[in-house]
């Protein structure tokens, strides 16, 4: 099932002893398009804290008390580190999180990550304290990757979208399959371009991201959005609609159909 990224803020998470706090944002990497972190305000519990959670210990969402719960104690996440969600996220950070619930990272001991391809860049959160923190890792253990691939949905959504022919619009929003966390479609809104349609674009499309000037290159044209099927956030997207979109975009082989 397909679930936009805007509804899982203010999700309130609950351990297994009680509520920890709310989701203000997730993490994804943009070399595979894949949700790795859930960025948790603990609110008044905890000091305040933001720490990060992987998908991996969510459970299914409550509608009816648009929540979640994960398979972990309040206790445990109280001890995790602390997010700093104003620096770039090390991938240091994360191993010292993956060290702590003793998991085994989603990066794996080859150094190889699930999900399918794109393009490569840093983004938010470390902590400076996890900095000096290297005695987990022994010379002969197998060693991360120095640089994660990590972009905030908060902050890519509202970047303007630009085509192989120019600006069309903005990110309004990102669908993500739940089953496994990757980003599926970003939602184009159009409403500064072309009397207000909202498309879907597969997140292959995107060949880069200008940080500065906040905007998404995508190598498809303003034709191609144009006749791509509207986007109704009020409507499921089914499998038709998903075989009308890579229709429309199969011209480009840079999108191939799924």
């Amino acid at each position: 099932m397909l679930q936009n990224i805007s509804g899982l803020t203010g999700c309130t998470i609950t351990a297994t002893d009680g509520d920890v706090g709310t989701i203000t944002d997730l993490l994804f990497d943009d070399a595979t398009w894949t949700v790795r972190w859930l960025v948790i305000d603990t609110g008044t519990w905890a000091a305040s804290r933001k720490v990060l959670l992987p998908p991996s210990v969510m459970g299914h969402p409550d509608e009816a008390t648009h929540s979640f719960r994960v398979r972990l104690t309040r206790a445990e996440i109280e001890a995790s580190p602390t997010a700093d969600t104003h620096l770039p996220v090390s991938r240091q950070y994360e191993a010292d999180l993956y060290d702590h619930y003793r998991w085994n990272p989603y990066w794996g001991a080859s150094g190889i990550m699930s999900g399918y391809g794109g393009m490569a860049a840093p983004m938010m959160i470390t902590n400076p304290d996890t900095t000096d923190r290297h005695e987990s890792y022994r010379d002969d253990a197998p060693k991360p990757p120095t640089e994660p691939h990590l972009r905030s949905a908060d902050e890519v959504t509202g970047y303007h979208i630009h085509t192989s022919d120019g600006e069309l619009g903005h990110l309004s929003d990102i669908l993500m399959q739940d089953a496994d966390w990757t980003l599926r479609y970003l939602v184009i809104d159009t409403s500064n371009w072309w009397m207000g349609k909202k498309v879907l674009l597969s997140p292959r499309a995107a060949t880069s991201i200008d940080w500065e000037q906040r905007l998404i290159h995508v190598n498809v044209t303003r034709a191609q959005v144009k006749t791509s099927p509207d986007y109704d956030p009020t409507q499921s997207v089914d499998r038709a609609m998903e075989d009308n979109i890579a229709t429309n975009y199969a011209t480009h082989a840079s999108i191939p159909p799924h």
